[in-house]
């Protein structure tokens, strides 16, 4: 068993089911101790998360990965200090469940209870940390969260005050990724495969629409509309259009996606003149767009924070670190809080 110092050492238990992962982990202090993630291949049958079906599979494994958190942490759960779990947004169902049962963890050790916004979570993951002199990000910076629910430009000017300054008026960037892979035949979750077949293909081969929208907002309905009806005159010319075209498309389409990401991102860092910009959320795993914010700090003198990928995904890391944050500054919860599918910011 670890030794904590009761006296100086925060330890919070995360824990994290808004979607289709189930996650539970140990930070001690800033420092991460366990990670672990059940992730739900059932819904690949089906093309898309099915609810019921992730709730199901949250209930079947949110004891066990918290059992194994607290082992890989070699802790005890008498030596947690505080509960973290995500309140919102996600899927009311798969929410219920992880509220339940850190409800019922901290009522039984009578410990505080931290409920936390999934996607300044998200945000936070930057101040992971691995090793005391792990660079992290200096206030106010900028950070684009993207996700499969996801779009937003976010001003973070301390941990917990954070001001969203744009974000998308119809789909998310994760949305088009997957809907995109969707028309193309690819399996679900299809976003990442668009990254692998990308690499070999031709981002100027084809084309398509990039919509514009007001300030430092993003939209992405527009571009998912005409490549669905690109597709389909292709296809109805040639019938193995995209078996012939699959690289092609997919780096072309990426392209598409990321440069519309990274042109708002660009304009609203120098608009805002911050040095420090990074990435969050799960689309924050894709290659290019990993790359292409490097390339664009680099061009603009920027520091560039992009956030580990284990710590891209949903995980309940990042959902621990934001309760260590909000234990720090006494902001924690009661039984009486509720989960809610959807969540201000």
């Amino acid at each position: 068993m670890a030794i904590i110092n009761k006296y100086t050492d925060i330890v919070i238990l995360g824990i994290e089911s808004s979607c289709d992962e189930t996650s539970a982990a140990i930070v001690i202090n800033d420092h991460i101790r366990s990670n672990r993630i059940a992730n739900q291949t059932i819904h690949q049958t089906f093309g898309g998360v099915v609810p019921e079906l992730a709730s199901r599979a949250h209930q079947a494994n949110v004891i066990p990965v918290i059992d194994t958190a607290l082992k890989d942490a070699k802790l005890d759960k008498s030596q947690l200090t505080a509960i973290a779990y995500t309140q919102g947004p996600g899927l009311m169902g798969a929410l219920m469940v992880g509220s339940a049962v850190a409800k019922s963890m901290a009522m039984s050790l009578g410990i505080p209870l931290i409920p936390v916004n999934h996607m300044q979570a998200h945000i936070l993951a930057h101040f992971i940390k691995k090793t005391p002199d792990q660079a992290v990000p200096s206030f106010p910076f900028l950070c684009l969260t993207v996700s499969g629910g996801h779009t937003q430009l976010v001003l973070v000017k301390d941990h917990l005050e954070m001001e969203i300054i744009g974000q998308t008026i119809d789909d998310a960037a994760g949305e088009a990724f997957d809907k995109c892979a969707k028309i193309l035949g690819l399996p679900y979750p299809g976003g990442p495969l668009i990254d692998k077949l990308a690499v070999n293909g031709n981002i100027n081969a084809f084309s398509f629409a990039e919509p514009k929208a007001n300030g430092f907002d993003f939209s992405f309905s527009g571009l998912k509309t005409s490549f669905l009806y690109f597709i389909q005159k292709k296809v109805k010319e040639n019938p193995n259009f995209i078996e012939e075209n699959k690289a092609d498309l997919c780096a072309s389409i990426q392209h598409t996606i990321v440069k519309i990401l990274l042109d708002q991102f660009e304009k609203a860092a120098k608009k805002l003149n911050v040095k420090d910009v990074c990435i969050a959320g799960g689309v924050s795993a894709n290659s290019y767009l990993r790359n292409g914010l490097k390339a664009r700090a680099e061009k603009n003198n920027w520091n560039c924070f992009i956030p580990e990928f284990e710590f891209c995904t949903d995980n309940a890391a990042m959902i621990a670190i934001t309760g260590y944050f909000k234990y720090l500054k006494n902001q924690t919860g009661s039984l009486t809080d509720v989960p809610m599918a959807r969540m201000e910011f």
